[in-house]
């Protein structure tokens, strides 16, 4: 089995940054697209970011700029910087892998959530 573990959300003030961290644990051979989402409250679940194997990125136009995806996989690791956060970025972010190899785990597997609150 697949599991990811999230870090480093937290409450910041407005203008500040976070960097979110979310490893996956396991037997994994092959990593395909990793991708952070986030659910704020009284709204639907959103793509923030995502990255592909081959290290192409894309973002939602709302952090075009001030988010930045970054992937290691040698650690099996994806990582959010998040710059100039806003209070509207406020919310649970969740990290989201697709496994490709082994076949035994292939599949979409979702960290648990962290926290961020932007407020002065």
């Amino acid at each position: 089995q697949v599991q990811l573990v999230e870090s480093g959300g937290g409450l910041v003030q407005p203008g500040g940054s976070l960097r979110l961290s979310c490893a996956a644990s396991g037997v994994i051979f092959a990593i395909n697209a990793m991708g952070w989402y986030r659910r704020a409250p009284g709204k639907q679940r959103e793509l923030v970011a995502a990255i592909t194997s081959s290290g192409r990125t894309n973002y939602a136009d709302s952090v075009q700029g001030r988010f930045t995806i970054s992937r290691d996989n040698a650690r099996n690791t994806v990582y959010l910087q998040m710059n100039s956060l806003k209070p509207e970025d406020t919310a649970v972010y969740y990290c989201n892998v697709a496994v490709s190899s082994p076949s035994y785990n292939r599949g979409d597997y979702w960290g648990q959530g962290t926290q961020v609150t932007v407020s002065s």
